[in-house]
């Protein structure tokens, strides 16, 4: 080991090495602040090819959320046969409410059926036209559990003309929240792979301008890994601080949209509200982006580090 290699590489174990990753963090750091207006656009860059998959991963997740939302509180009618009496009715809705599987039962009398089809415009003046009203007692029962056992069991009860619980539609969206996830997972590869081509050639382009210092370092004694550690941190910078930033364009986008999305849940089921990524989704985030930015500066130096290996004398 030559003299300069020990003055300025001296020392070794933990004491050694956190002072050169001290110094590998500061020359990050000082790299970053050197040039404002290309790390902002290479930030930039990385951030976008983060927030899309970030965008569209929190989309999915509202949306299995509001999936299960609706098959816990989805309704199952029970529509009774004709000539049942109140009394009757209301026995059966109290024998159905000691279920273990039913959470809750609502009698709803032909009277208010039929007010209910009179607040329709269409349906109003037809209704005029009737004598009698034929409609039957219908039990709302709210499942408490899986609910295909449920309406099963409920179409077996006496007294019990009809059940109807719509399950294709949560079958259907079942599959294209499926095709969801796939396709969440593919664009997520495919702009991680963007984000560490981004962070590569900015690492590339950084090295190939610092070829003179670097041989300058080769020539005192610095091994290849003390000239690879300063991108390695400039590299986990950058994907950190860009996780960051497409962190704050998911929250500007969802401050747009949140009063939107809100709204339109709320006419599908009371109670659901939209949710944001929470703070492990957040640390995850950050993670992610550091490791990406990590590894494209790895790959970036480590090519760079062979191909301007002297050849073996």
């Amino acid at each position: 080991m030559s003299a300069g290699r020990r003055a300025v590489y001296a020392g070794s174990g933990w004491g050694a090495r956190l002072r050169s990753h001290r110094r590998a963090f500061a020359d990050a750091r000082a790299r970053l602040r050197a040039a404002p207006l290309a790390s902002l656009a290479t930030l930039s860059a990385v951030a976008l090819a983060l927030l899309l998959p970030l965008l569209f991963g929190l989309g999915l997740a509202n949306a299995l959320r509001f999936a299960g939302h609706l098959a816990a509180s989805g309704e199952i009618a029970v529509f009774l046969a004709p000539g049942t009496t109140p009394a009757e009715a209301r026995a059966l809705g109290a024998r159905l409410s000691g279920r273990g599987d039913v959470a809750a039962v609502q009698v709803r009398t032909p009277e208010e059926g039929l007010a209910e089809f009179r607040q329709m415009s269409d349906l109003a003046g037809a209704l005029e036209l009737l004598e009698d009203n034929p409609l039957p007692f219908v039990l709302l029962v709210s499942p408490a559990g899986e609910a295909a056992p449920l309406v099963a069991a409920l179409a077996a009860e006496p007294g019990v003309e009809r059940v109807h619980h719509d399950a294709a539609w949560r079958a259907r969206l079942e599959a294209w929240l499926g095709l969801g996830r796939r396709l969440v997972a593919v664009l997520a590869l495919l702009l991680a792979a963007g984000a560490l081509l981004v962070v590569g050639n900015t690492v590339r382009l950084d090295l190939a301008a610092r070829r003179d210092e670097i041989e300058l370092m080769q020539l005192i004694g610095a091994e290849e890994a003390d000239i690879r550690r300063p991108m390695l941190w400039f590299g986990l910078l950058l994907g950190l601080l860009s996780g960051a930033l497409a962190l704050v364009g998911a929250l500007a986008v969802g401050a747009v949209l949140w009063p939107a999305i809100a709204g339109l849940a709320a006419t599908y089921a009371g109670g659901f509200a939209p949710a944001g990524p929470g703070p492990a989704g957040v640390a995850g985030v950050l993670a992610a982006a550091a490791a990406l930015g990590w590894l494209g500066a790895r790959v970036a130096a480590g090519h760079y580090l062979r191909t301007s290996r002297p050849p073996p004398a």
